[in-house]
């Protein structure tokens, strides 16, 4: 850890410690945005954005299934559906505006005529929001203060709920201010039991525990979207390969692979929920034990909120924090990533 930079460290407990404020500073900022009258007339909702941008989509399209009111299609592409078309809400996101596979999908959902909304941080250099305004288009922008590392996987309590503010205003879903805040409340609970002063917290307890190991995380179909979060968590926080699976799916084509893996140092790690249905938290039981028959481990944590949204946000708020302990477990600065910037480079 002395090799790493100090100061990245702290901006990255801050930023995670910050998750609930986020939250609360995105319900003040956005009490006055709304949707012209005619965004109403929509049959479908679209969301691009890419890398730490679509998580908040992939969060509210799991947790959320159930109670949505338009079916929701994550599209991280340059390119839009061929279906786009006038009734379709298109949501860009996008937190610093400049990620060019966004940008061209705005261009073509426009030519397309679909009813567009751009969702990110309100930072001058922009260039997605600059084109929204230019083009009369409703812009949902969101002040960074409580996200002093200033990624976008870190800014997740505003790239979650701004999107379920857009599909609230759309009438796609109904989630009141009240819900919200009560998940927030238990959020600040939580989340004070999980900073470092807390020390051997159950954070830092499980990042031990997946220390030296390739992380496949086990989950049931509403956390779908955390998964994938975590999934990316891992690999950007902590610079360790991870994947996931999502029950009952993977019963149906992953089970024969564990009888041969390629590495002895797999690790699955399980969230259990008792809001899962039975047939699938009778799964996730038997998925343990043939993952014990192989002979390989497995790690369970219960989840304990009391409805799909608390739950989502408290595997999201453990599992950040336990990939910025990975990181000091594997010596590495949290905040870069330095194979995704030469990547970049090379691509201009």
């Amino acid at each position: 850890m002395s090799q790493i930079n100090t100061n990245n460290l702290q901006l990255v407990e801050q930023s995670l410690a910050s998750l609930p404020e986020q939250i609360s500073q995105l319900l003040t900022q956005t009490k006055s945005f709304k949707l012209p009258k005619n965004y109403k007339n929509i049959n479908k909702i679209v969301i691009s954005g890419m890398g730490g941008s679509n998580l908040g989509g992939r969060i509210i399209a799991s947790v959320f299934e159930a109670d949505l009111q338009l079916p929701i299609l994550l599209a991280p592409s340059y390119e839009v559906p061929g279906y786009i078309d006038k009734h379709t809400l298109y949501i860009c996101s996008s937190y610093s505006g400049l990620t060019e596979e966004t940008i061209s999908a705005y261009n073509e959902a426009k030519k397309k005529k679909a009813k567009l909304v751009v969702v990110g941080s309100d930072q001058s250099n922009n260039i997605l929001a600059n084109k929204a305004k230019r083009d009369q288009v409703p812009t949902l922008l969101f002040t960074v203060e409580a996200n002093p590392a200033n990624q976008p996987r870190l800014a997740l309590g505003y790239a979650i709920f701004a999107l379920a503010i857009v599909l609230e205003k759309a009438q796609a879903l109904k989630l009141t201010t009240k819900q919200i805040l009560t998940a927030n409340e238990k959020m600040k609970n939580w989340g004070q039991k999980l900073v470092p002063e807390k020390s051997n917290n159950t954070a830092s307890k499980l990042a031990h525990k997946l220390y030296n190991k390739n992380i496949v995380i086990i989950t049931g179909e509403f956390l779908e979207g955390n998964a994938h979060t975590l999934r990316n968590q891992f690999c950007e926080n902590s610079k360790n390969f991870a994947d996931y699976l999502v029950l009952p799916e993977l019963n149906h084509y992953a089970l024969e692979g564990l009888a041969n893996p390629q590495a002895n140092n797999l690790i699955f790690l399980c969230f259990d929920s008792a809001l899962y249905s039975p047939r699938v938290q009778k799964r996730a039981e038997l998925t343990k034990k043939i993952i014990q028959k192989n002979k390989l481990d497995y790690i369970s944590y219960k989840l304990q909120g009391k409805n799909k949204l608390e739950q989502s946000l408290e595997m999201l708020q453990l599992g950040v924090w336990t990939t910025f302990y990975l990181a000091g477990l594997n010596k590495v600065d949290p905040i870069k990533i330095p194979w995704v910037d030469w990547f970049k480079q090379q691509l201009k």
